[in-house]
């Protein structure tokens, strides 16, 4: 049963492969129990985009028309799951496998199928996201050391 649902997942983003498909949803506050919650971009790009929540202590990764709520632990496992996939090895291939990676978070709640463009485009998303969160901790060092 779970082959046959691969099957079709693959042979879905098989069609997909020939016309990358991305969605862009702008989603910036969300509504939680009795309060406001409000997301900070932290990076984006025209393929997708990470959010800070510093009320719930959390990052939302918008890509792949999914917006998945991850930890700093999680997200460190996306990031060396996405690093980790051999994609210049995948291009260089000739078999006829599928262009296509299942990348599956231990601990984590959140599994995605994406083709060779999807993970260059979510690698460009983290990479872009650490890096920004490195500037701020440079930024938050040098301003409370002079302030200090």
């Amino acid at each position: 049963m779970l082959i046959i649902i691969i099957n079709n997942l693959l042979t879905l983003f098989g069609l997909i492969t020939n016309s990358v498909f991305f969605c862009a949803i702008e989603m910036v506050t969300t509504l939680t129990d009795p309060q406001t919650t409000t997301w900070v971009n932290v990076f984006s790009t025209d393929k997708g985009a990470v959010y800070q929540s510093d009320a719930e202590r959390c990052w939302y990764l918008n890509f792949a028309c999914k917006v998945a709520k991850f930890d700093y632990r999680c997200l460190m496992k996306l990031r060396k799951a996405v690093y980790n996939v051999d994609i210049e090895g995948k291009l260089l291939e000739t078999t006829k496998d599928p262009d296509v990676e299942i990348i599956f978070i231990c601990a984590c709640d959140h599994t995605y199928i994406l083709t060779l463009l999807q993970i260059i485009a979510l690698k460009e998303i983290l990479e872009g996201t650490f890096v920004m969160l490195q500037l701020n901790q440079i930024l938050q060092d040098r301003l409370y050391r002079t302030a200090v």
